[in-house]
């Protein structure tokens, strides 16, 4: 059981490698294993390109060992035809006599049916090795399958007293804009790096327009999200750094679905339920995760209704007298880290 724990963290940590590239595929690592030694391994480098197995054993250089291998692959191998041909059938072809599978896939085209075809070709099959762990590695892919909405991560950073930010109604605008940063440069290019892992990025009407942002990546290297703006009267000018091509924006609004160049209009009912409705149409998207970063009234919002799954809170040092209260989270507490001199606590909605 040790040496096959020891072969699947390597599985986990080359399933890593694809992190903000695979979307909406699960990041999978695979290992080649024969008479106790790695004699392949790959990983699923690109959506639609090859997957892990197939990497895997294309990296085997003596193909005549397949016969004596076990086969390591933290998610169940495909039964069906997508961008590629099922890796269930690629394994039954090159007699590989065992498959150690991490966890069973959600996706109903393979649910166990990997699995089945592989034990019917005589090939013997174990299910479950570091589940816990594989799991978590892929929680956005299996969100999507289990609850049909974006996996839901809510971010936010405050002061040691408890404000989101300073009230910009009660002083200067230069007043505001020098004292309006929380964090600084560590945590906010983190904050970046974060981003290029996930799928898209959201933020309500007024902080738009307190704040412009840009919501892209840009200083961390990758891919920027989707960034969706909640502006449910469609007040806010398309001038505005959120608007920016060639970045895809999502609006979320009252009035009307459109596509028109990168905004995406998706309209919602705000008589009804109004949250749960964007994120089926997010779902339907293909948006597998969701950063939600404010403003306040927003992320209220979310911890109420219960639709979030994690949440990333920054707690600064930093002390202002008035502003807007940050919201109360609940949660198992998971990990904890100092970045900066800001305490840094992760939180997961069980």
């Amino acid at each position: 059981m040790f040496q096959e724990n020891v072969w699947m963290e390597r599985c986990l940590e080359l399933a890593r490698l694809g992190s903000g590239k695979v979307a909406p595929n699960p990041m999978v690592g695979a290992v080649v294993v024969a008479h106790g030694k790695i004699i392949g391994e790959g990983w699923h480098h690109q959506f639609g390109m090859a997957h892990a197995e197939v990497n895997a054993i294309e990296n085997v250089k003596d193909k005549s060992l397949l016969k004596e291998a076990v086969l390591y692959v933290n998610l169940e191998p495909c039964f069906h035809y997508g961008k590629t041909p099922p890796c269930a059938n690629l394994i039954i072809a090159h007699n590989i006599p065992e498959v150690v599978v991490g966890m069973r896939d959600p996706n109903p085209l393979v649910a166990g049916k990997g699995v089945e075809l592989l034990r019917n070709a005589g090939i013997k099959v174990s299910v479950g090795v570091l589940e816990d762990k594989c799991l978590a590695l892929n929680k956005r892919f299996i969100c999507s399958y289990t609850k049909h909405r974006p996996y839901v991560i809510l971010k936010w950073a405050q002061t040691l007293n408890g404000f989101l930010s300073p009230d910009a109604t009660k002083m200067s605008k230069e007043q505001f804009e020098k004292e309006r940063h929380i964090t600084g440069f560590l945590v906010q290019k983190l904050v970046h790096k974060w981003r290029t892992q996930e799928d898209a990025i959201m933020v309500a009407t007024h902080t738009v327009e307190l704040d412009n942002p840009a919501l892209d990546a840009r200083a961390w290297e990758g891919r920027a999200p989707a960034r969706v703006v909640l502006d449910q009267k469609l007040r806010l000018p398309l001038d505005l750094k959120v608007f920016n091509a060639p970045q895809k924006t999502f609006i979320v609004n009252g009035s009307k679905d459109l596509i028109k160049d990168n905004l995406h209009y998706l309209k919602v009912d705000f008589s009804s339920d109004w949250l749960a409705q964007m994120l089926a149409k997010l779902h339907h998207e293909r948006v597998q995760s969701l950063v939600i970063e404010g403003g306040a009234k927003l992320l209220n919002t979310v911890v109420e209704q219960l639709l979030w799954d994690e949440a990333i809170v920054f707690y600064s040092p930093k002390h202002i007298s008035t502003g807007v209260v940050a919201p109360t989270i609940g949660g198992s507490l998971g990990e904890q880290e100092e970045i900066d001199g800001v305490k840094m606590r992760q939180y997961f909605n069980l």
